[in-house]
């Protein structure tokens, strides 16, 4: 686990090297076909060397969830359970890895008419305006949702109005436990500038891949728009607004750069609470000798688990 541009792919193929491991993406925009330069998705070489699950599973149009994600990462695991690996989940996507990890709460189905009337309620008020609703009933998911994430806050009014719960209140209540040993790897930078300084030199690296050609072709087929999911990953929907020629190139780069910086921020703070994680330099020389290390403690450990009936 890690922030953004912190090196978890790098980091995952040279585990992959010393052992036999089966890598999962655990990554909300890599799951998207025709959005590669982007999201950081390995290219083809990497991908031929090491294969990774749970890639390119949906057109940019079709919603794709974390309950989803759960299921399909789950099968993955299993499968590479069965071809003699260990499963490595590698991403950045927290909601995905609390998901796996605890389970989801059973919450009510989505509700197309509801969300057409919330939709146009944000399109009258604004998306703040619906927040501070949703403020005055779910102060807990108020405060883990920004103003303008459109998705959940129409998702969390959408469940109290249908539950007459809260959000909070259902996940609260768990689901079904990962039935899996862990081990949690994070890439956690010390030195919060330099995480900040390789953020701008990746994105300057995408646009000179072509990243700007991506989106304009996204926006050729003409079925797409800037509210579906997909299409609001951090630089995406930077680039979209750039592109309709609301912003000039200087505007969008540095819009750009700071929400992903942003997005940074938001994972730090998640990876920081989280329980039982092993720290690791992203930036030190000896951070994939300590992984190693740390790897094959955690195989040996399971190893003789199993010759003793321990799981």
């Amino acid at each position: 686990m890690g922030p953004t541009a912190s090196g978890k792919t790098a980091l995952a193929c040279a585990l992959a090297d010393a052992f036999p491991l089966a890598l999962i993406s655990v990554d909300s925009a890599l799951v998207y076909r025709g959005m590669d330069i982007g999201t950081a998705k390995p290219d083809a070489a990497t991908r031929a060397r090491y294969p990774h699950a749970l890639l390119d599973l949906r057109d940019p149009a079709q919603p794709y969830s974390a309950a989803e994600f759960r299921v399909d990462a789950l099968q993955a695991m299993r499968a590479a359970h069965a071809a003699g690996r260990v499963p490595l989940l590698v991403g950045g996507s927290g909601l995905y890895f609390r998901a796996l990890e605890h389970g989801l709460s059973p919450l009510p189905a989505a509700d197309p008419v509801l969300r057409t009337q919330l939709a146009a309620a944000a399109a009258a008020q604004g998306w703040p305006a619906l927040h501070a609703r949703l403020a005055a009933l779910d102060a807990p998911a108020a405060q883990r949702i920004r103003p303008n994430d459109a998705q959940r806050i129409q998702r969390a009014l959408e469940v109290i109005t249908q539950s007459g719960q809260t959000l909070s209140a259902l996940q609260e209540r768990g689901g079904e436990v990962l039935p899996w040993r862990v081990l949690k790897l994070a890439l956690l930078p010390q030195d919060r500038a330099a995480l900040r300084q390789r953020i701008a030199e990746r994105f300057d690296a995408m646009l000179d891949a072509g990243f700007l050609d991506e989106v304009r072709r996204l926006r050729a087929r003409g079925d797409l728009h800037a509210g579906l999911p997909a299409l609001r990953a951090v630089g995406y929907r930077q680039a979209w607004v750039h592109l309709e020629q609301a912003t000039d190139f200087a505007e969008f780069r540095m819009h750009a750069i700071h929400a992903s910086r942003q997005l940074a921020k938001r994972q730090l703070t998640w990876l920081r609470a989280e329980a039982g994680i092993q720290v690791l330099e992203p930036f030190a020389a000896d951070r994939v000798t300590r992984a190693v290390a740390l790897v094959r403690d955690f195989i040996v450990a399971a190893d003789r688990g199993c010759a003793t009936g321990l799981r």
